[in-house]
This record gives structure tokens, C-alpha cells and sequence, in this order.
């Protein structure tokens, strides 16, 4: 059963960023659009659900001491473990080993939902950075949120392990709607072209359709920030790569939701998730 939104809790978008195979820029994306969402006036929580290889810490130059297993454990209310990021970005962080989170006992499970409960977080995006791959831990996020964002690029390699990962989540999840991005294309034709060929796969075989919502270049200014470890809308606003992530971010922000979501909304998505893989396991 979902938590039901009380008169306290704020109207939170929820959106997962996620890929198939690693090495897409995911992670980068996140940080990005984090930003540039902030840039336009909204508050922005990042959740770092990249369990084994978090790297959001790393573009934000940040060194979080905790992380959510502190308080799955008890040792910590999620309020002490919360960092903020460049221009107050929060950011949750879950780092290495924190494997809990895709077995959660009922002691972890209660906690989890105390600490959102208790914590009046007042943000408007919820940014969830996902591993890559289809494992049980990525479907896990991706279910909980209210949109599903898939990344990939122009090699066949990424497309393949894209599909895949729609596959699984339409299969397995009844996921139907997915919104798609592609990284490092060369042009906006190279861009269109990948969303089409991995677009009329998913049709012909899943009978779902994909929404594009944009690609971004791998210009040198992106290229330079990536070196820096530092988001490119930061270090070179004017960019080509930066204008995309700048309409990207628009899209989401002028798109009016249906569905009213808080955080705890999110986690009682999350716990849900968790009981319907463990039924089909």
C-alpha cells in the first residue's frame, strides 16, 4: 500500500536517470541537470543510488563523512547525512556497500520511512542516480519514480543494453513510459537517429512507444568540464552541450504532472517494489 500524502507534504517530482550499460555519462547528466533545474528557480534533492561506484560526490567536489546506511543502521536521522552541493543542491548519499537497500528488513524499512517522515524536506525535484545495467537494484529506483529517464549513446553496445533495460522494466514491472536521451552524439540528426532505431525496436517488439526529450554533444567545453570534474553548465554556460542541458531541464519543468508525489510517496513506492520483486522471485 502507497503512503498517503498529508496536508504538510510538499508536491515533489521524482525522475530516475538510468542506462543500460556504464560509461554513458549518466552520473554527469545528473549533476547537469541538477543545475540547471536549480538555475531556473527550483529546490533539487540528488539521491546518489549508484550503490557501488557513487560519483556524484566527485563532480560536486564534495566528501560526504555519512551516507543513508547510517541510517538504515540507526546510527543517524537523515537530516545528518543530507550535504549540500554547489548552489544548494542536497544531495543524499549512498556510497559503496551500501547493499541493504535492495534487501531492506523491516527494522531498515521503518527507519527509512521515519526519516522521511520526520525530515519536512522542502524541495520540488528529486533526482535519482541509478547504477547501470538491469540488475534488481536499478528496477528497484526506476519503478519508485514518477519518470524514467534512459540514457544512451550511438554505439550499438548502448543501444543494445538499453533496450534490454526498458525490456526489463516493461516485462517484469509493466513499465510503459519511457523517456529517452541521448550523450555524445555528434548532431541533432545523429541524436534523432539513435532515439529512432532504439524507438522502432521497443515498438515492434514491446508495442511501447519512447519519448524523446533531447541529446546532448560532446564539445570540447564538455569535454574540458568533465577533465575539471565539474558540471559544464557551471564552467561554460554559453556551451553548445549547456544550451541542450538547459532545454532538457525545460522540458521537465514545463510538463505538468498528473501524479501528486511527495518523498514519502517515493519510498512507499520503493518498499512496494521491493515486495513485488520478492513475489516474482
Amino acid at each position: 500500500m502507497l503512503i498517503e500524502e498529508s496536508s504538510k507534504e510538499r508536491s515533489v517530482k521524482t525522475i530516475a536517470i538510468t542506462s543500460g550499460k556504464g560509461g554513458v555519462g549518466k552520473t554527469n547528466i545528473t549533476a547537469n541537470l541538477a543545475m540547471e533545474i536549480r538555475k531556473k528557480g527550483f529546490s533539487v534533492m540528488i539521491l546518489d543510488a549508484d550503490l557501488g561506484l557513487s560519483n556524484i560526490d566527485i563532480l560536486f567536489q564534495i566528501a560526504p563523512k555519512y551516507n543513508l546506511q547510517h541510517v538504515l543502521n540507526g546510527q543517524m536521522d537523515l537530516q545528518d547525512i543530507i550535504v549540500e552541493g554547489p548552489m544548494g543542491i542536497k544531495i543524499l548519499p549512498a556510497s559503496s556497500g551500501v547493499q541493504e537497500l535492495t534487501a531492506l528488513n523491516e527494522f531498515q524499512r521503518l527507519k527509512l520511512l521515519e526519516g522521511f517522515d520526520s525530515y519536512n524536506i522542502d524541495i520540488d525535484y528529486f533526482l535519482i542516480d541509478t547504477a547501470a545495467g538491469i540488475s534488481e537494484n536499478v528496477a528497484f529506483f526506476c519503478v519508485a519514480a514518477q519518470e524514467i529517464v534512459i540514457v544512451t549513446t550511438p554505439e550499438p553496445t548502448s543501444l543494445t543494453d538499453a533496450y534490454a533495460l526498458i525490456k526489463v522494466l516493461f516485462t517484469r514491472y509493466q513499465e510503459k513510459e519511457f523517456k529517452v536521451l541521448v550523450n555524445f552524439a555528434k548532431n541533432p540528426e545523429e541524436g534523432f537517429g539513435v532515439f529512432k532505431n532504439l524507438s522502432r525496436v521497443a515498438e515492434r517488439f514491446l508495442s511501447i512507444s519512447l519519448d524523446y526529450i533531447g541529446y546532448i554533444p560532446f564539445d570540447n567545453a564538455l569535454k574540458k568540464s568533465v577533465k575539471a570534474q565539474k558540471p559544464v553548465v557551471d564552467i561554460f554556460p554559453d556551451s553548445v552541450s549547456a544550451r541542450q542541458f538547459s532545454a532538457i531541464a525545460e522540458r521537465f519543468l514545463n510538463k505538468k504532472s498528473t501524479v501528486k508525489g511527495s518523498l514519502q510517496f517515493f519510498i512507499g513506492n520503493l518498499l512496494t517494489t521491493k515486495s513485488m520483486s520478492l513475489q516474482k522471485a
